[in-house]
This record gives structure tokens, C-alpha cells and sequence, in this order.
């Protein structure tokens, strides 16, 4: 116990040391997503008076981590009406995700998570009081779980995942990791190997409850918004290169230059990170592609010698899915682990990954032997398997049904989840 919390204080005067970098980090980055220079205050701890409600907070990091919660979340406000729902988060993308898909409700307010040392996190927990405290898939953040223990706030890691790559990082902190692990309440993992590894780690109640993200509907007018631009756009083959990560539109960018397409073809392009649309509309230009900005095509009929369209809009993502034929998921044609393709799967949309899919592997390798994903070495092969799947367009459709289809068979998790959660309420 003296290891531990002298680990945990050793951990806290880290944070306090690095913080002034932290910091300018956050201004730097307000450059270009002013959004991070706003709301400073809670990111150490500073917040707005809390509700006088009783109170579940959620934690979701980002953008899929809130997308991922939207069901549970749902369930919660119509279980427990009596309470307010906060959601924390750390990217500004992630905010603005969750008042997108929860502007209608009075009952959910919002913050950033503070960093995480010992006397903010503890703050932190003085001033919401929450009733449950529910971290999203990998946020095991040691002073946070340690203050949610002394603070007797019940905590729990739901949708939980833990690759070997990351299981072996953690292992450089083990100690420290450890002793955070074995104080989470309950774990509710997305698969059994998973489990496994965040037993390894330290968790001690661990069920496997699958995924979240299999639970969620693909908003109405998400697709009916995407059917519309694929009216507009005429009869052509749509391709969908989703969440794509540095380094990868270079490459993909280069296939396409050298890769026989059908006449009128169209890529969409959707950076995962907004800081990053410039950077890939300068080497769009640079191959000399006909392209256009999402965010600069309206409501007339896009030109038919566009080849290119660069997705630089936000929470459009079930729309761009809706629009195409085929979707390659991003992060995968580099070692970064992958991105989940349940979203596109969800939207009847076949799915191309890469070699790299280590963040959501059992998943992809439940959809690829389900026949309704395929994997490719490289960015040249994913054109290859794009013409094969475009020339036998029976079998496209069929495929495409199939993937809606395997989303259903794994539906299930929220109720799983929920009832996770209500024993520990009680």
C-alpha cells in the first residue's frame, strides 16, 4: 500500500511538472480548433456550479467513444429519470459530438475531464458527486479512479478493450496501472480476449458484454441526407476512405493515380482528425486530382469531372457512409491499430481494412469470416478488391445486405451493460 501511493504521488508531481506544457499545447492547438482554447478552467478542476440532481457521469475521451456511448447513455435517462447525465470528455471533437446527439436532452450536461493528478481529479469528485461513474473502453487514469475510491463513487470500465500492444505498454507502468485496474468496481469488456488482458492488467470483475457500438441505429437523417448527395452525385461508383490517418492518404492517393477505375469514379475522403483537412487538400492538389471540399459543395449536382471529394465537415459520418458503395476504414494501412468498422457494417456498407486492425481485431475478424469485410496488404490492393467487388454487382448487393445483417446478430450489449451497472448502483 506505501509502493503504491508513493507510485500514485510520484505519478501526480509528473502531471504538475509537465502541465505548463500541457498547457501551450492546448493554445497551440486553439490555432487551428479554436475550440481548445475554451473551457480551460475545467481542465483543471474549475467547473460551474453541478446540478442539484443526483448525477451518472460517463467518461468518453473523443469522438467514437461518445458515439459508442450514445445508446447506453439513452438507456440511462430512460432508466433513471430522476437523474442528470454528465458527459466528460478530453478532444474538443468529442464535445461537439455529444451536443450534436444530445441536444435535445435537458438532463445531459457536459465538461472536460481535469488532468490527472491527485488534487484536481479530487476536486473533481467533490464538486459532481456522481452517483456511478462509467469510463468508456480504454481510460484507466490512475488519480481519477484512485480519487473516485476515496470519494466512495462506485466506478466502472464498460466497452472495454485492451489490445496486446497495449497490454504490453501498460506493462512498462504496471505497478502504477495495476493498482488503478484492481480499483475499478466492474469491467465490462467487448470480447473474450480482451477480458483476458484486462485480467492481466489487474482487473478483477471483469463480463463480457461485447460492443456497444453494434447498438447503435444509423440516424434517419444521417441516410436520408446521404441518399440525397447520392442523387446529386448521378450514377457512378463510390468509394468511402474513412477516418484516414497521417501517412495514409498519401498512399492511397498514389494508388489511385496509378489504378484502372471505372469512368466517373468518386473517392470520398474523411480525415479522422479535423487539424488535418488542409494538409490532405494540399496533397489531393498536388496529384492533380479534380476535387471539392465537402464544406464548399452545397446542394447543387456535383460536377462530373470531380474525382475527389475531401470530407472536411463534422458528425457527417453516417451520411458519407449512406452515399457510398464500399468503405475502406482508416488506420489500417499503417501499424495504428485500426478503426471500427461496425458503422459502415451498419449502413449495408462492405468493408476493406488493412493489415493493422490490432485495436478492434476480434471484430474484423468476425466480419471478414462472416464475408462481409476483406482485409488488403496495401493501398494498391484495395483498388484491386474495389474492382473485383464493383464487376460483380449481384454480389456487392448481397454482401451489402449480409452486413446489416451481421450487426443484428451482435446487437445486445447495452442491455448487458445496463444491467452491469444497475447492480453496482445498488
Amino acid at each position: 500500500m506505501l509502493m503504491d501511493s508513493f507510485r500514485l504521488r510520484a505519478y501526480s508531481l509528473i502531471w504538475w511538472l509537465v502541465l505548463p506544457l500541457a498547457l501551450l499545447r492546448l493554445w497551440l492547438r486553439g490555432q487551428r480548433e479554436p475550440g481548445y482554447r475554451e473551457h480551460i478552467a475545467e481542465r483543471l478542476g474549475r467547473y460551474a456550479p453541478a446540478p442539484t440532481s443526483p448525477l451518472i457521469w460517463v467518461h468518453a475521451v473523443s469522438v467514437g467513444e461518445t458515439r459508442a456511448a450514445e445508446p447506453l447513455i439513452r438507456r440511462l435517462l430512460r432508466d433513471f429519470p430522476s437523474h442528470t447525465i454528465l458527459i466528460t470528455h478530453m478532444t474538443v471533437t468529442g464535445r461537439a459530438t455529444g451536443q450534436q446527439l444530445f441536444a435535445d436532452e435537458s438532463r445531459v450536461i457536459q465538461a472536460y475531464l481535469p488532468y490527472d493528478t491527485l488534487s484536481m481529479t479530487q476536486r473533481f469528485c467533490t464538486h459532481f458527486r456522481p452517483q456511478l461513474g462509467v469510463l468508456m473502453e480504454t481510460e484507466v487514469w490512475p488519480c481519477l479512479i484512485d480519487a473516485c475510491r476515496r470519494a466512495a463513487i462506485p466506478i466502472t470500465l464498460v466497452n472495454a478493450r485492451l489490445s496486446e500492444r497495449s497490454l504490453k505498454k501498460a506493462q512498462y507502468f504496471s505497478g502504477l496501472l495495476r493498482a488503478a485496474a484492481r480499483k475499478i468496481d466492474r469491467v465490462a469488456a467487448q470480447t473474450e480476449d480482451d477480458a483476458t488482458r484486462l485480467r492481466a492488467m489487474g482487473a478483477q470483475h471483469v463480463t463480457v458484454t461485447g460492443s456497444l457500438k453494434f447498438d447503435i441505429d444509423p440516424p434517419a437523417n444521417g441516410l436520408a441526407q446521404g441518399r440525397d448527395w447520392r442523387a446529386r452525385w448521378g450514377n457512378r461508383p463510390v468509394l468511402l476512405c474513412a477516418s484516414t490517418r497521417e501517412g495514409e492518404e498519401r498512399l492511397l492517393l498514389d494508388a489511385m493515380v496509378t489504378a484502372s477505375l471505372p469512368e466517373h469514379f468518386l473517392v470520398l475522403i474523411v480525415p479522422r482528425h479535423p487539424q488535418r483537412f488542409d494538409e490532405v487538400a494540399h496533397l489531393i492538389d498536388e496529384r492533380g486530382f479534380r476535387w471539392m471540399r465537402r464544406s464548399a459543395w452545397r446542394s447543387e449536382n456535383l460536377p462530373s469531372d470531380v474525382n475527389v471529394v475531401l470530407g472536411d465537415s463534422m458528425g457527417e459520418m453516417f451520411a458519407y457512409y449512406a452515399a457510398s458503395d464500399i468503405a475502406f476504414i482508416g488506420g489500417s494501412l499503417l501499424p495504428l491499430g485500426g478503426q471500427n468498422l461496425v458503422e459502415a457494417l451498419s449502413c449495408g456498407k462492405p468493408a476493406i481494412v488493412g493489415k493493422h486492425t490490432f485495436n478492434f481485431e476480434q471484430i474484423t475478424e468476425d466480419a471478414i469470416e462472416f464475408g462481409v469485410a476483406v482485409r488488403i496488404n496495401d493501398a494498391d490492393d484495395l483498388f484491386t478488391q474495389l474492382s473485383e467487388w464493383l464487376e460483380d454487382t449481384s454480389g456487392l448487393q448481397d454482401t451489402s445486405a449480409r452486413a446489416a445483417q451481421f450487426t443484428q446478430l451482435h446487437r445486445g450489449a447495452t442491455e448487458k451493460t445496463l444491467r452491469l451497472l444497475s447492480e453496482v448502483m445498488r
